[in-house]
């Protein structure tokens, strides 16, 4: 049985491998110095290693690509007009969804324009002591 050796040690591996090979080497029988033998070979298991990320990322892209489609053409234009409303962003809480289904996104400090008098607070009297 052979040991189990994670993908971060294989790129390790393939990189000492590369590094290793002095840069005189002599020509090696495809025509490559090992330099570039070991440059190749680095290049082979990265992508050996990628190989399966990159076959999820098709399946994902597949799978959510025509949903994706379908809200930038229905929401696309209620989104820019939104963008350009708000200046900052950090001024507000993130959206929450309401009992009914509607989304709302608060203000974190109201302006003094959504303050009512009740809230805006009176100045005290100062007294002189």
């Amino acid at each position: 049985m052979r040991p189990h050796i994670g993908p971060m040690k294989r790129i390790l591996l393939i990189i000492s491998l590369g590094l290793s090979a002095p840069a005189y080497a002599e020509d090696s029988t495809d025509g490559l110095s090992l330099m570039e033998r070991g440059a190749q070979l680095l290049m082979e298991g990265l992508m050996q290693e990628m190989e399966p990320a990159l076959d999820n990322l098709k399946e994902l892209a597949d799978e959510f690509g025509p949903a994706l489609e379908s809200f930038s053409t229905q929401m696309g234009p209620a989104l820019r007009g939104l963008l350009a409303e708000v200046e900052d962003w950090s001024v507000y809480h993130p959206p929450e969804m309401l009992d009914n289904g509607d989304i709302i996104i608060r203000r974190k400090v109201p302006t003094e324009d959504e303050m009512t008098p009740e809230v805006q607070a009176e100045p005290e009297e100062q007294i002189d002591i």
